[in-house]
């Protein structure tokens, strides 16, 4: 989620070179489309943003939303809520409630930035076992503050009814991916660990069950590999995990699990290659690999040493032959395929989205028979469509719906028809200087019964509900 203004300024050079302002014009073109501020859509979708009068979140006619939750309120654990609300997933309760289990994507260093609040006050007597990392202090328990929260929202009330810490310790808890069997996958984006001072080793995903009233076990899934984890998925006919890596050099994993639904169990992680291309470059920044549209076979190449002390998980496995992809970020699954982001790709390094079909034989010993196909399903030209797409979800009507995480401008969220058209559904209605963005987009979900969209605002944090007439869509 990180990135240089160096690079920004970069990716615009790249882009004024390139020629891809002329999309821009073809854009406002298209049947349909129009301009809306500083977005473009290229669909009509739902139509125009209408100003906030509150000045949070300026959505289309007929759509409105709520404020489930906010940085610094009290739970119900006596914490206060974290600030840096990154990814979530939305689990069904019972005919009227929702439970969100939401990361907070804390650093070692952000100290007031916690549960626990300012200079620890609220640790108390914390037993050690109940969080995973702590700073080196002998005197007492402080533990580190990224993790995990877990909220209880009515739908019908429109009222949120408890929130309490659910994944302690951890560090920049960033995104992550919702289970089959209802558990929340929290992934750290960081390598630090015992060779930078810290008493343990982070860069690992952790699973919190949804239903969890406490403080979960906060056991590391070692298996699936240590190296800055973005987001995850889980095929839900075969238990294959997919995880995404957010560096510049990043891989795109899978891990096959002994059993589906025991990740501790332990599996073999493995990085995609491209079948024609050893260490293939997918981020067409130097030369153009493929087109949007254009899909490539590929394989999977075995990791070793998936623990990695040195964090040169990726590096090993590109040597290997694996594929190297423009930060990898949100990922999710869509029914026969999965979507996944790469922010910083494309040739104006505005972006990608990618979609992966699977083999018939995936994870299987003939597979290669049947390879699975990887797919450019979209390449960012003009900013004012989309920029730097981080977390995604998948809408009830199929659409990829991405929050923008832009270095310069007004974020949005943003919907990706079929046909890899693009249309603004929110914009972020809070005011910025002109050489800066407003706070990104993060955490999209859907209610299981796909009439409330969750979306976060990164920090100050805030969780919104968004509900409205979703089945008005026009292309």
């Amino acid at each position: 989620m990180i990135a240089s203004r160096r690079a920004f300024m970069a990716s615009a050079a790249a882009l004024a070179l390139s020629g891809y302002a002329k999309r821009a014009q073809a854009a406002a073109a298209e049947p349909g489309g129009f301009v809306d501020g500083p977005s473009r859509n290229e669909v009509f979708g739902y139509g125009p943003m209408k100003a906030d009068p509150y000045g949070l979140l300026d959505l289309p006619e007929g759509f409105s939303y709520r404020v489930v939750s906010q940085a610094g309120e009290t739970m119900a654990d006596g914490l206060l809520t974290p600030d840096k609300f990154d990814g979530m997933g939305c689990f069904g309760l019972d005919e009227d409630r929702v439970i969100l289990v939401r990361n907070h994507e804390v650093n070692p260093l952000e100290f007031n930035a916690s549960a626990w609040g300012a200079n620890h006050r609220l640790v108390g007597d914390l037993d050690r076992a109940d969080v995973y990392g702590v700073y080196p202090d002998e005197s007492g328990v402080y533990p580190l503050g990224g993790g995990t929260t877990t909220v209880v929202y009515n739908l019908r009330t429109g009222r949120t009814e408890r929130q309490h810490l659910s994944l302690g310790g951890t560090a920049v808890n960033c995104a992550g991916g919702v289970t089959p069997w209802g558990s929340w996958l929290s992934c750290e984006e960081i390598v630090a660990g015992t060779k930078d001072g810290l008493p343990q080793d982070h860069g690992w995903v952790f699973e919190v069950p949804s239903r969890a009233t406490g403080l979960v076990d906060p056991t590391p899934i070692r298996a699936m590999g240590r190296f800055k984890h973005e987001a995850a998925c889980i095929d839900p006919r075969t238990g294959v995990v997919y995880m995404t890596e957010d560096t510049n050099e990043s891989l795109f994993y899978r891990y096959l699990p002994i059993d589906p639904r025991r990740l501790q169990a332990g599996g073999r992680l493995q990085a995609l290659a491209l079948v024609d291309q050893a260490r293939g470059d997918t981020r067409n920044w130097n030369d153009v690999l493929w087109r949007q549209g254009q899909r490539l076979a590929v394989r999977w190449v075995d990791l070793d040493h998936v623990e990695s002390p040195d964090g040169d998980l990726s590096l090993r496995g590109h040597a290997s032959g694996a594929a190297i992809f423009a930060r990898g970020e949100g990922v999710h699954w869509a029914g026969d395929h999965l979507y996944f982001t790469c922010t910083s790709g494309g040739v104006g390094r505005h972006g990608q989205i990618m979609r992966y079909v699977p083999s018939p034989r995936e994870g299987q010993s003939d597979e290669a028979s049947q390879p699975g196909m990887l797919e450019l399903f979209v390449e960012a030209g003009d900013r004012a469509v989309l920029d730097y797409v981080d977390n995604i979800a998948i809408a009830p009507n199929g659409h990829v719906i991405g929050c923008e995480d832009k270095q310069v401008g007004t974020q949005h969220v943003k919907g990706i028809a079929p046909d890899g058209r693009v249309y603004a559904i929110a914009r972020n209605a809070m005011r910025h200087d002109a050489d800066e963005s407003n706070t990104e987009f993060a955490g999209v979900c859907w209610a299981p019964d796909g009439r409330t969209m969750f979306v976060n605002l990164y920090s100050p944090g805030m969780t919104l509900a968004v509900t409205g007439p979703w089945e008005g869509f026009r292309a």
